[in-house]
């Protein structure tokens, strides 16, 4: 499967240079370019679940190896296997809170709270969004800097649309949308891949590594 993504993913980066016209042309779009990700929701160690993403030109980019049933922590690594960002769930103040804070590199594995945790400051807060009171049901999630998510700070990213069926986006404050989650269909006899196999657009100026985190928080959220 993992090869087949590969070939498949190649295949289309290479389908899509044969129609740009010249070297120019081809430089000036790429710089205004979106980043098109395939992500697989298993890991490429056997005694574990996680997430493997490769990019356009079937190499690996990211990896999380998790080897708990539902964790309370995950180390997004790129394809080397260096960490990159680290989720933690926050201790939930109720049955339909839950949180997540992002912190930059690696944090400790070693359970809920590490000393080297509590030295770190986390770059990014995820909150749930509950729809009790409010009639925006499209609302998955909002994203604050650092580790408040309080009523009074205003969020820096909104996350809308559906999770299960692979369909949502990522807006800025100016509502303009920085990622994309969409169902993937391969190019060859339209095979679909279902919901274990999807793909993540970023568009240029947008952390590609932030996005694939709150794929993640997403993936705990609402799996």
């Amino acid at each position: 499967m993992f090869f087949f993504l590969k070939s498949l993913s190649r295949s289309v980066h290479e389908e899509h240079h044969l129609h740009e016209p010249d070297h120019h042309q081809s430089k000036s779009k790429e710089e205004g370019m979106c980043t098109s990700l395939t992500v697989w929701r298993k890991s490429l160690v056997i005694s574990c679940s996680g997430f493997t993403v490769i990019n356009s030109d079937g190499d690996l980019v990211y990896r999380v190896d998790n080897y708990m049933g539902r964790p309370q922590e995950l180390t997004l690594m790129d394809g080397s296997g260096k960490p990159i960002l680290t989720m933690s769930r926050r201790k939930k103040l109720g049955v339909l809170v839950d949180s997540w804070l992002i912190y930059e590199g690696e944090v400790g594995r070693n359970g809920y709270c590490t000393r080297t945790k509590a030295s770190k400051k986390p770059i990014w807060c995820v909150k749930k969004h509950v729809n009790i009171l409010q009639a925006n049901h499209q609302v998955l999630a909002r994203v604050f800097r650092g580790s408040s998510s309080s009523s009074d700070k205003r969020h820096s990213f909104v996350v809308e649309g559906s999770y299960s069926h692979r369909s949502c986006k990522v807006l800025d404050e100016s509502r303009r949308v920085v990622a994309e989650i969409k169902r993937k269909e391969a190019m060859i006899g339209g095979i679909s891949f279902g919901l274990e196999v999807f793909v993540l657009t970023v568009q240029p100026g947008f952390d590609h590594g932030f996005a694939m985190s709150l794929v993640l928080v997403l993936d705990q959220m609402f799996s």
